[in-house]
């Protein structure tokens, strides 16, 4: 419906059908119904207009076009990454490991009643890591190395930044605040 407000749309059809207005609207079947496509209608496509289904409107790229460079030549054999443990196995091991040790932890100081700084401390720790590693992944999944090289660096470095930011706060609050669960213990009850 956006689409027949437009004025370049408006003024086509306008132009297209006033001829036909002058026909007589005592047809058997309207004009619509005869119509099959937009060629009947005498609208002819500009330079620059895309024809979509029922919608033409000016085809424009949104974001322009990444980096074209082309390192080397075709022939030349793509390059391997020598193999690494921390970023494969050991890495995916480490991710499970603290997304699991991460249960008993959230329960552990609520269940046993007990305020413990060395379990909020490791509990605060857990979930900084784990933060740390999910928006890793999200940067090298979504901010590709080769085409934004230095977006990338950016954000990984924006990403240490919070990071390191993050553990000084929740070290600040565990040694001259309350601690993260008595804090959630508080925020439950208010």
């Amino acid at each position: 419906m956006a689409s027949l407000f437009r004025s370049s749309l408006r003024t086509a059809t306008a132009t297209a059908i006033a001829p036909r207005l002058s026909r007589s609207i005592t047809a058997t079947t309207s004009a619509a119904v005869k119509c099959t496509g937009m060629k009947n209608l005498g609208i002819s496509r500009q330079a620059g207009m895309a024809k979509k289904g029922f919608h033409i409107s000016a085809s424009r790229k949104i974001l322009p076009a990444g980096p074209q460079v082309i390192q080397g030549t075709v022939n030349d054999a793509a390059e391997i990454p020598d193999p690494n443990a921390t970023h494969g196995s050991y890495h995916w091991s480490f991710e499970r490991l603290i997304s699991v040790a991460l249960i008993p932890l959230t329960v552990a100081p609520f269940a046993a009643g007990s305020i413990n700084p060395v379990t909020d401390a490791i509990l605060g720790a857990t979930i900084v890591i784990h933060s740390h590693i999910g928006f890793e992944s999200m940067v090298i999944d979504y901010i590709p190395h080769r085409k934004y090289p230095t977006l990338r660096k950016g954000a990984m470095w924006a990403l240490k930044g919070a990071t390191l930011l993050v553990l000084v706060g929740l070290y600040e609050f565990e040694t001259n605040d309350v601690g993260i669960t008595e804090a959630v213990k508080r925020v439950w009850r208010a």
